[in-house]
């Protein structure tokens, strides 16, 4: 599916869904093409070394959908990957896609594999304010970087709300569910970190080296999404303490719990070894017992065993034991 937008000075943004003479199109002066192709199939993709005349090989790392983040400089235009991420559940790994970006002088194009919701914040956008396109394809270029970045700091959101989630089930209930969570969300915010910290290092590159098909005036606007990414990753490290150290109190607290059990098991047993004791030596058979006898044998015997009891009942609390 392609979407495209195009702006010229004397007529403002006109949008179209179907393939066009791109190459016509951009050759007009002060105009500016975005084109953003959602899974394009192999006629839509001709158009990027038909119509663009883009390298054969960077076509090839667009279409495999496993190019790593980059950033080529092929002079007449530039290439760059960058990646989606999008939170599923909390039981479902972190859902990551690619982006790839095609810079010219006045145009800039997008493929992607992945329907996600910025995009159609971005169609809302370029239809409503032409300035998102009129400025030019690199300040449209930095736009969608920085709406990439927002959407980071988005999940960066829904995993903190959840990582809270979790310190107050650790606080409250031990279950294996509480545990398994906190292992995917820690897992959840390594994917995050990975894709961030690539991402961070090309766009440091881009606010300090000008290239030519990017204005100096948007380096500024490069070094602030870096901060955001800075900021990011310190968040996803502190998120991800916080998950170990709610690691730790899960551990510490099934282990009190179970040394407690453990506690209540051997006061139990010590509790009656003294009466099994006494009914062993009471039940051996021999004829010449003197308690045998007794007409009250069997109640003092029981009385016995009963001050043996609470006595050590009245020990082990003594000495704190419970």
């Amino acid at each position: 599916m392609i979407k495209s937008f195009y702006y010229l000075p004397s007529e403002g943004v006109r949008m179209f869904d179907e393939i066009g003479d791109f190459d016509k199109l951009s050759a007009v002066e002060n105009s500016v093409l975005w084109v953003d192709m959602c899974k394009p199939t192999d006629q839509e993709s001709y158009i990027l070394t038909h119509d663009f005349k883009f390298h054969p090989l960077a076509v090839e790392d667009v279409i495999s959908e496993k190019s790593r983040t980059k950033i080529d400089d092929y002079e007449r235009y530039l290439i760059v990957v960058f990646h989606l991420v999008d939170f599923i559940g909390r039981e479902e790994d972190l859902k990551i896609s690619e982006l790839d970006f095609f810079l010219t002088r006045n145009t800039l194009v997008t493929v992607h594999y992945d329907e996600h919701r910025i995009f159609d914040y971005l169609y809302n956008r370029a239809e409503r304010d032409e300035r998102l396109i009129s400025r030019g394809a690199d300040f449209l270029f930095h736009a969608i970087v920085d709406t990439v970045v927002d959407n980071y700091n988005t999940i960066l959101d829904i995993l903190e709300y959840e990582v809270d989630q979790v310190e107050a089930d650790v606080l409250g209930k031990h279950s294996e569910e509480t545990l398994m969570s906190i292992f995917t969300l820690r897992r959840d915010i390594v994917q995050l970190k990975r894709i961030v910290m690539p991402q961070k290092e090309i766009v440091s590159h881009l606010s300090r080296k000008s290239h030519q098909l990017i204005s100096e005036n948007l380096t500024v606007y490069f070094s602030d999404i870096y901060d955001h990414l800075v900021r990011i990753n310190d968040m996803a490290d502190t998120h991800r303490e916080l998950l170990n150290s709610s690691l730790e109190v899960y551990y510490s607290s099934v282990s009190t719990k179970t040394n407690e059990i453990i506690k209540f098991l051997t006061i139990l047993s010590a509790i009656f070894i003294p009466p099994t004791f006494l009914v062993g030596l009471w039940g051996m058979n021999f004829s010449n017992m003197p308690e045998l006898q007794m007409e009250q044998g069997y109640y003092i015997s029981l009385s016995v065993i009963a001050l043996v009891i609470i006595s050590m009942l009245f020990f082990f609390h003594k000495k704190k034991w419970f």
